[in-house]
C-alpha cells in the first residue's frame, strides 16, 4: 500500500451491506472490519447512490451537503439512508479528512432525453421526474473493463439494473427516477403497472403499507420467500422455480432492450454478486439470448472464479464476468476532484 497521506478510505453502503477499505493510488484495495478500526487517512471516498438533479460529479461533503442529501433520501432510502448514516459516523471519527461523496446517478447524465424522459405532463416533469439510472460506478468500472463500442452491463446483487453503455458512455438504463423501477430484485418487484398500484391504494392497502411492500416484500422475497439466488437455485418447490425463472426472463428482456437503444451488441457484462457467482442464472439468461448472439460456454460459465470470458470460440457477441470495483471507481472520483 502507498503512504496512508495519499489512500482514499471508501465508505460503500448498499442497499443490502456495507463495505469498506483502502486504496492506494495502484488501485489496490484493502479491506477494513469497521470505521473505529480505519486508518488516519486524509481522505474519504462515500459512494453515495442517488445524487438528484443537483449532484452530478464528486463533490466535497459539507453541513450543507448533508442537508441536501437528506432531502432526496426519500428517492432512495435503501441506499442514501445508510449512506447518511456512514457519512455522519466518518466525519465524527475523521474530523480531520476531506469527504468527498461520488454519485451512482452520475454516470448516467449521458443518457439522451429519448431515453430519460418519462411521457408525463409537464408540471411533472418539472418536479424533477426523470430517469436517473444507479449502479453507475459499477457500470463505469466494467465499461473500462471491457471496451467495446455496445457494451450491455448487468449489474445483479440485491438490487439489479441493465445498462446500454456506447463508446463508453450510458445511454439507457433499466431503474429510473427511483432505484424500484426495471428488473426484479431480491426485495423489490422491478417494473409494474402503475394503474395495479393505484387499485391497491383505492383498495385499502395504506401508502406506507405499499412503500415498505415496494422496497421489502417484493421481488424474489415476495415470489419464493428468500432475495438469496442461491438458497433459490437449492430449492426443488415451483415457486423457487418460477421466481428464478421470471428472474432470469425479465433480465433478458431488458438485455434485448437496451441492445434496441444500442444498434447491436458487442458485449455483454455480468457483474454484482449475483452476476459474478451464479452461472445458472448467467447461463439462463444467456440461453434468451442466443437469438442476438449471445452462446457461452457451459464448462467455462461453470469453472469461472473471478473476471473472464464466457463466450463460445467464434461467438458474435463476448460474454464477460467482471468483479465489481466500486471502490476503485470512488477513490479516482475523490482524486480527480481534489487534484
Amino acid at each position: 500500500m502507498a503512504s496512508l497521506s495519499t489512500d482514499v478510505l471508501v465508505v460503500n453502503a448498499g442497499s443490502t451491506s456495507i463495505k469498506l477499505s483502502v486504496v492506494d493510488g495502484d488501485d489496490e484495495s484493502v479491506a477494513v472490519a469497521s470505521l473505529e478500526e480505519a486508518p488516519p487517512v486524509a481522505f474519504v471516498g462515500h459512494r453515495v447512490v442517488h445524487g438528484g438533479e443537483r449532484f452530478g460529479a464528486p463533490t466535497a461533503i459539507d453541513d450543507d451537503v448533508v442537508t441536501a442529501l437528506e432531502s432526496v433520501v426519500e428517492l432512495a432510502p435503501l441506499h442514501n439512508a445508510p449512506a447518511l448514516e456512514g457519512i455522519r459516523e466518518a466525519r465524527a471519527l475523521l474530523p480531520d479528512a476531506t469527504h468527498v461523496a461520488v454519485f451512482d446517478t452520475a454516470f448516467h447524465r449521458t443518457i439522451p432525453a429519448v431515453a430519460r424522459t418519462y411521457a408525463l405532463p409537464r408540471r411533472f416533469r418539472e418536479l424533477g421526474i426523470r430517469r436517473y439510472g444507479f449502479h453507475g460506478l459499477s457500470v463505469a468500472w466494467a465499461a473500462e473493463r471491457v471496451a467495446v463500442a455496445r457494451l450491455v452491463v448487468c449489474h445483479l446483487g440485491g438490487g439489479g439494473s441493465v445498462t446500454a453503455v456506447k463508446d463508453g458512455q450510458s445511454i439507457d438504463t433499466t431503474m429510473g427516477f427511483t432505484p424500484l423501477e426495471g428488473v426484479p430484485m431480491a426485495t423489490r418487484a422491478g417494473s409494474l403497472d402503475p394503474g395495479a398500484l393505484l387499485y391497491l391504494l383505492h383498495h385499502g392497502v395504506s401508502l406506507d403499507e405499499l412503500d415498505d411492500a415496494l422496497e421489502h416484500e417484493s421481488g424474489l422475497v415476495g415470489l419464493a420467500g428468500s432475495g438469496d439466488v442461491a438458497v433459490l437455485e437449492a430449492e426443488t418447490s415451483d415457486e423457487a422455480k418460477l421466481a428464478l425463472d421470471i428472474y432470469c426472463y425479465r433480465i433478458a428482456q431488458a438485455v434485448a432492450a437496451m441492445a434496441t437503444a444500442l444498434g447491436g451488441l458487442d458485449a455483454l457484462v455480468f457483474t454484482a454478486g449475483v452476476g459474478e457467482h451464479s452461472a445458472w442464472v448467467r447461463s439462463a439468461i444467456c440461453r434468451r439470448l442466443e437469438h442476438l448472439g449471445v452462446t457461452i460456454d457451459d464448462e467455462a460459465n461453470a469453472g469461472l472464479a473471478g473476471d473472464g470470458a464466457l463466450e463460445t470460440a467464434g461467438a458474435p457477441v463476448k460474454v464477460h464476468v467482471v468483479r465489481a470495483r466500486e471502490d476503485v471507481v470512488v477513490a479516482r472520483g475523490v482524486r480527480a476532484l481534489l487534484g
